[in-house]
């Protein structure tokens, strides 16, 4: 039997979201999420997954243990915390060819230049824009 392939995966908001709450993509991130390899969360990633959740603690959108249960997930989770950021030039090369919105056009561009030191990462997300670009630059985690 042929033991699997270790993995490198960069995990954007959208992916991290659906490991803490249970959604469409839940069944394919837990099954992601159990892949031997290493498993990446950028801060900027860290600092938007912590923002959406204080949003929803003060809405009261939630019952206040589930957030406190989300908060703990996301700081014990797969991830090994990551503080990267994209080279200049990629940020300039990736926005002339990909029509992304700051934050996105980071993630992507972060892990077009991690990618160059780990040649197998890919980026996980289901944003469809960023999924867009992270398959025409081979990076689109399956």
């Amino acid at each position: 039997m042929k033991k699997p392939k270790p993995v490198a995966i960069y995990w954007d908001p959208t992916s991290v979201f659906s490991a803490l709450f249970k959604d469409s993509n839940s069944e394919k991130t837990l099954q992601i999420s159990k892949k031997e390899g290493v498993h990446f969360l950028s801060s900027l990633c860290y600092a938007e997954v912590c923002s959406v959740l204080s949003e929803i603690r003060e809405g009261k959108e939630l019952k206040e243990v589930l957030i406190d249960v989300a908060f703990e997930t996301l700081s014990v989770g797969p991830w090994r915390r990551l503080n990267i950021w994209p080279e200049w030039n990629m940020l300039i090369s990736l926005s002339k060819k990909w029509s992304l919105k700051g934050s996105t056009l980071w993630h992507l561009a972060s892990a077009k230049t991690l990618q160059k030191q780990i040649p197998e990462l890919t980026l996980l997300t289901f944003d469809r824009e960023l999924r867009a670009a992270a398959e025409g630059e081979c990076l689109l985690s399956s």
